[in-house]
Parts: C-alpha cells; sequence; structure tokens
C-alpha cells in the first residue's frame, strides 16, 4: 500500500502560451488505478448528495396536500431551508479541507445528510421538514471542496479537467436517478409496505425520502475502508514547502484577483437558478400542464436529466480541448459563455410546448447545455489557485452556486407563478421567464472574465519565471 498514489507513467506537463509551467505538480501528481478509484468514489458521493437534495422535487404535490402548505411554503424547504444551512456549513468544511484529513470530513458528511434525509420522511408537520432539510444541507456542503481538493492532488493538469468531468457527472446523475428512484418507490410502494411491516405508517411520500436516504450509510462504510488520504502536491515551484495560507492569506489571494474570481462566482450562482429551477418544478410543470402521472414523470424526467446531464459534463472537457487548440488558453471559456446563450433559447421553449414530449425535449437542451459548462469553470479556478486554498476557492464556488441557485432557483419560479400570474398551470411561463433573465446574466459574466484569466495566467508565468 506504500505506492498507492505513485505511478511510473510520464506525464505532460501543463502548457501556456507553449512553455511548460506547473512542472512541480505535473512530476509528483500522476494518475494510477487508485486515482480513478477515488475518483469514483467521489462522484457516486456527489451523486447520492444529489439524489438526495432533489428527491423533494418529485414530491411537491404530495407533500403540500400532506402539510396543507402552498408552493412558496415548500419552495422554502427547497430553497431557504437548505441553503441556509449550507451556507453556513460551507465556509467551515473548506477550511477543514485545506488543514484536515479530507477523507474522514467526506465519511461524515455522507452519514449525516443520509440520516438527515429519512428524517425528512418521519416529518408529520412543516416545521419538522424544514428543520431536516436544514440538515441535509448542513452536511452535504461537505463534499464538493473536498473533492476538488483531492483531485487537484490525484490528477495532473493535463488530465484534471477530465477528472473534474467525471465527478460533475454526480449532480446529473443523482439528479436524474432521485427521481428514477422516487418514481419507482411511488410504483412500488404497496409491495414495500408488505416486505417492511415497519414502513406501515408512513405515506408514499414518506416512504420514498426514507428508501433513498439510508443506504448512504453503507456507501459512507465503504469509503472509510478503502480510501486513503492522498498526499498534498504543490501547485508550483513556490509551494514546495506546503506553505499554509492563514484565513486572511486566503482571503486576500481571491479578493485581489475579485476580477476573475467574482465574476465566476456569480456566473455559476446564475447557472444555478437555471440547475436548481428547471428540476424542481418541471416535474409539477408536466404534472398540472400535460397531465402526466407522478411516477410517469420520475421515469421519463429521471431518465432526460442522467443522458443529457451526463452527456453535456463529459462534452464539456472534450470541445475545451478542441476549442483551446485553436483559440488558445481562454477559449474554453467563450465556449462555456456560448453554452449558456444555448442553455437560454432552450428555456425560453420550455411553456410553448404543446406536448409533454416536447418539453422533455426543451428541458433535454436546457440541461445539457446547462452541463456543459460546469467542469470547465471548475478547472479554471482551480488551476489558478494554490495548493492550500484550493479547499477555500471550491467552498466559495458551490457557497455562490447554492446561495443563489438555492436561493432565488426554486422560489423565484414559485413567485413568479403565484404573485404575477395567479394561476399554478403558468408554472411553465415562470420557467422560462426567470431562467432566461439568469442565462442571460450569466453569459455576459462568464464572457467578461475572460480578460480577468489571461491576466491570472501572466500572473502565474512571471512568478515561475522569478
Amino acid at each position: 500500500m506504500k505506492d498507492y498514489y505513485k505511478s511510473n507513467e510520464v506525464v505532460k506537463p501543463f502548457e501556456y502560451k507553449g512553455i511548460q509551467i506547473n512542472s512541480e505538480i505535473s512530476n509528483t501528481a500522476r494518475e494510477t488505478r487508485a486515482s480513478w478509484y477515488v475518483l469514483g468514489l467521489l462522484m457516486v458521493s456527489y451523486s447520492l448528495a444529489y439524489v438526495d437534495r432533489q428527491l423533494l422535487n418529485l414530491l411537491v404535490d404530495p407533500i403540500k396536500h400532506a402539510l396543507i402548505i402552498s408552493d412558496t411554503q415548500l419552495s422554502l424547504v427547497q430553497g431557504i431551508a437548505f441553503i441556509s444551512a449550507y451556507l453556513l456549513a460551507a465556509p467551515i468544511f473548506g477550511r477543514l479541507v485545506d488543514v484536515t484529513n479530507r477523507r474522514n470530513i467526506l465519511v461524515v458528511g455522507i452519514c449525516m445528510w443520509s440520516i438527515f434525509t429519512a428524517l425528512c420522511g418521519r416529518a408529520d408537520t412543516y416545521t419538522e421538514l424544514f428543520a431536516a432539510r436544514f440538515g441535509v444541507g448542513a452536511s452535504e456542503a461537505c463534499v464538493f471542496p473536498v473533492a476538488c481538493s483531492m483531485i487537484a492532488d490525484l490528477f495532473s493538469p493535463r488530465r484534471s479537467p477530465r477528472a473534474l468531468s467525471i465527478f460533475m457527472l454526480g449532480p446529473m446523475l443523482g439528479g436524474g436517478f432521485s427521481l428514477l428512484a422516487g418514481g419507482v418507490v411511488i410504483a412500488s410502494a404497496r409491495n414495500i409496505r408488505l416486505h417492511f411491516p415497519i414502513l406501515e405508517g408512513l405515506a408514499t411520500w414518506q416512504l420514498a425520502f426514507v428508501m433513498v436516504g439510508l443506504p448512504g450509510l453503507l456507501f459512507a462504510a465503504i469509503v472509510l475502508l478503502t480510501v486513503r488520504e492522498p498526499r498534498r502536491n504543490a501547485l508550483s515551484e513556490s509551494d514546495v514547502n506546503e506553505r499554509h495560507y492563514t484565513v486572511r492569506e486566503s482571503a486576500s489571494f481571491i479578493w485581489h484577483r475579485r476580477g476573475f474570481y467574482g465574476r465566476i462566482y456569480m456566473c455559476v450562482g446564475m447557472l444555478g437558478i437555471v440547475v436548481l429551477g428547471v428540476p424542481a418544478w418541471l416535474p409539477s410543470f408536466l404534472i398540472r400542464v400535460h397531465g402526466v402521472m407522478p411516477a410517469a414523470v420520475g421515469i421519463r424526467f429521471g431518465l432526460t436529466v442522467v443522458t443529457f446531464g451526463a452527456a453535456g459534463v463529459l462534452a464539456g472537457p472534450w470541445l475545451a480541448q478542441i476549442v483551446q487548440r485553436r483559440g488558445g488558453q481562454a477559449a474554453p471559456l467563450r465556449m462555456a459563455g456560448y453554452s449558456m446563450l444555448a442553455m437560454l433559447l432552450c428555456c425560453a421553449l420550455i411553456p410553448l410546448a404543446p406536448g409533454s414530449v416536447s418539453a422533455l425535449a426543451a428541458a433535454a437542451g436546457t440541461i445539457f447545455f446547462s452541463s456543459l459548462p460546469t467542469s470547465i469553470m471548475i478547472s479554471a479556478t482551480q488551476v489558478c489557485s494554490p495548493n492550500r486554498i484550493r479547499g477555500a476557492v471550491g467552498s466559495l464556488y458551490t457557497f455562490f452556486a447554492q446561495l443563489i441557485g438555492f436561493g432565488l432557483g426554486p422560489t423565484s419560479i414559485a413567485l413568479v407563478t403565484e404573485k404575477v400570474f395567479h394561476d399554478p398551470a403558468s408554472i411553465g411561463s415562470s420557467i422560462a421567464i426567470v431562467c432566461t433573465i439568469a442565462s442571460a446574466v450569466g453569459a455576459w459574466l462568464i464572457f467578461s472574465s475572460v480578460p480577468h484569466y489571461v491576466g491570472m495566467l501572466d500572473e502565474m508565468w512571471s512568478a515561475k519565471e522569478r
């Protein structure tokens, strides 16, 4: 086990302007079978987090009727309950990732969000559901900064975008499988109660939370028993001694480069409005407007999310390599901006769809183009960041994604439906209005971040020359 993260493979150094840089990490972060195994577990962890997070979206109407609450109240459970806890916990986890054992942080987080998801299924009141959702949000804040930091140590810069794209399959697979799992539980609820009499007293929506949440405890045990904490690798020669940044130094580094970091963080927030808003309300749109049964929505929309989300995430790094060869180091970011413009068009088509099939087609395009730029944006932030602040950079990335995405996405769509249209059947138009605006703002932010990104690469190369 001594050579758990070692290999004799020769890795091509990361290049900028045709010149090799970051040679230290290129020579030390070498991919092995263990690297890919750990990446697979990180991806599954992120998938499980999204299964537990997104299951609520399929159960909107049953929960509303059982707890006698409105769309806006339920959107607060989807958004504020989750995101307030997430925002409180994310900076704490980001700091812990930079200074302590990342594997152990992940194991504890998986256990906690699995337990709190199951507790959502034991909720009999709105307050209990809100509190359990708060627990889910706090515990899930660990996975993204843990993964960003570990992947940077397990893979060379040449392969880290591909590794990050595989990791980012997690939300697509998790979001899709949450709908599939929910649909299966709804369809087979009677048989489940027959085989597990202890669950007899649970409503179908409560049963779904319990059955989906508890298996995460088994996965946490697998991570604990089979994953070791990887050695931290240096980003550049100035980091060979693994300099520890104080909280003030980390904040200062990011603040002085806010022209890039700030725009990317705001952009991922706009992307989050679409990524979280569409799955939150499209099932209700299909049920209310097109008369599709909930179990069928779970299966059809779940397969759509899995298929097109995975396709977008995997296509992103491949297309980025092509445009980078032709247009330079910043070309992938420009491609991400064009992807958000395509996402805008697909969002606008959702309420115009004449049937459920065409509505799913518009949603498929939205999911594909929203997932395509994710690994590109994350990789750009990691390339420019020293090892010992990658956790902080990653936690801020997910912080703003959740703050804006969860804070504004589901709730703003619900508010437009209730306060502007005054008609639950107009949910499709609300999705289009909110998500097209978010897409347009996001595209502008990412295009305007490009000069700052180029400047940071120049700064990195100047430091290397010294």
